[in-house]
Formats: structure tokens, sequence, C-alpha cells
């Protein structure tokens, strides 16, 4: 029984944020499954093998851009939530800073260092993991930093591991880091350049899903549209929170329905179904 509550616990995370409801809430690397509270997702890719070519999705106001260089002005937003992204940046430092600048507090979660050594992502830079309340971050200098150790993982373990103990203890293996006005981290090895090449994608097209996993689909999409502010979303307008990437002048405007133009610097972003192209 403890093991089926520690998987509901860890399911039940991310609809359990304890956030007023009149927070403004930005949330980075939204993905294919963005949490429900969030009120602005902000992604660097429509379409993208580093989320398994899941599709975006944009059920509230969505930017396109980049989370080492966020395009909203400072503290615009009340709480920020950066859920397996971090580990995708090479620029921890840049991405951090970015984080604390448009919000005042946020949560963070990642795949915890250990599980990240031993069962490695391709697109994954960092390992993370949690010491003395402080984020420490070591970035990898390939996509597997100990081949012989992962060697053995795979020959022998990974199947129970992922299939069996992952499941049951699904927080021992992630990093979670709730932080207020600032965030505390080390980069144990900023001298690395973890700005690699990953290896070729296995596919380049979405994977044919089966009715196991559109039914899982399904409820998730249920889930976001019960739990979330669905009618503040659809009245938010972005364009005030906004300030340009290339420049950061606050002087945006909306020249159509479809076009927004930096007044500072001349620079011209696209608008489609909810989805602000702010790259």
């Amino acid at each position: 029984m403890s093991a089926l509550l520690n998987r509901l616990k860890w399911s039940l995370r991310r609809v359990t944020l304890d956030l007023p409801v009149d927070a403004l809430v930005l949330e980075v690397g939204s993905g294919g499954n963005p949490y429900p509270r969030s009120n602005v997702l902000l992604d660097a890719y429509e379409e993208t093998r580093e989320r398994h070519w899941d599709a975006l999705v944009h059920d509230r106001p969505t930017v396109l851009s980049f989370g080492e260089n966020l395009p909203f002005k400072d503290k615009t937003f009340d709480y920020v939530i950066a859920a397996h992204v971090l580990e995708h940046t090479p620029y921890p430092d840049k991405f951090l800073a970015e984080l604390q600048r448009v919000a005042r507090g946020g949560y963070i979660e990642t795949p915890d260092a250990f599980m990240e050594r031993i069962n490695p992502y391709k697109d994954h830079r960092l390992e993370v993991t949690v010491r003395d309340e402080g984020l420490v971050i070591r970035k990898k200098p390939a996509w597997i930093y100990d081949e012989d150790l992962v060697e053995l993982y795979e020959k022998r373990a990974k199947a129970i591991i992922t299939r069996e103990t992952i499941p049951r203890h699904a927080a021992q293996f992630h990093m979670r880091y709730f932080w207020e006005d600032k965030i505390n981290f080390t980069v144990v090895n900023p001298e690395v350049d973890a700005t690699w090449a990953p290896p070729a994608a296995d596919t380049n097209t979405p994977a044919q899903l089966g009715i196991k996993a559109k039914l899982r689909l399904l409820i998730l999409g249920l889930i976001r549209q019960w739990f979330s502010q669905g009618g503040r979303n659809a009245k938010l307008d972005i364009l005030p929170l906004m300030r340009c990437p290339k420049c950061h002048s606050e002087r945006l405007e909306r020249k159509s329905e479809d076009e927004i133009v930096c007044n500072g610097c001349d620079a011209h972003f696209r608008i489609g179904h909810n989805v602000f192209y702010i790259h």
C-alpha cells in the first residue's frame, strides 16, 4: 500500500502546488504536459526530440523563446515553474539568473544527479542535486559521463530500476527545489563546455500512440482543464508583461493580429494561434 501511496503522491505533485489564487505563474519548458496552475507557458521549440516529439500544448498564452533570455520584464511573475528543463541548458548560471529576474519565487525539478549519472539522457547537459538547501550542478562534458558505469548498470540493473524501483520511489530519483527571492546554487565545474552536439535522433517523428497512451493523454488533458484557471488565462493579455529579447526594450507594440514590433530595435515577431514567436 505504501508503494501505491508513493506513486499517487508523486502524480499529484503537479496539482498540489500551494499558490495563492491570484498569483501569476509562468512555466518555462512547458512542452507537451504543462502544469495546470501555470498561466503563461514558455518553450524553446514547437517540435523537438528533446521531449520525444510530443506536441506542444498551447491551451493558454504561450511564448516560444529561450530560458537563458526570457522575453519578460523584471519581477513580472509571482512564481515560475521549471520542471525537467534546467538539465537541458549548457548555461545554468544564465538560466537560473533569468528565473530570478522575472519571478519572485518558484519550483525547479530535474532528474537527480545519481539518476542522470547511471541513466543519462541524450539531450541532458547537467547533473543536478540538492545539498544544504542549494542546487549543486555539474556540467556534463558529453551525454554519457561515465561509460563504464552506464554499461554495468544497463547490463544487469536497468530493467529492474526503471520498471520497478523508480515507479515506486520516484521522489528519490528526482531533484525538487522550491525557492523564494533567490536560487542558491553552485556550478562545481564551470570550466566544462557543455555545448556539445547530441547524438543523432533515433527518429524525427512522433511515436505512434497505442490505446493506453491515448487514454493517458486524454486524462492529462482533462486534469489540466479541471485544475487550470481557464477563464483567467483566456483573458490574459501578456504583451504588457513582455520585453524584447534582442535589445531588452519594453516598448513592444502589436501591429496586427499576427505581428509584434519592438520600437526599440525594430525587431519583428510573429503571432500564431495563442503562440508568440519571440526568438
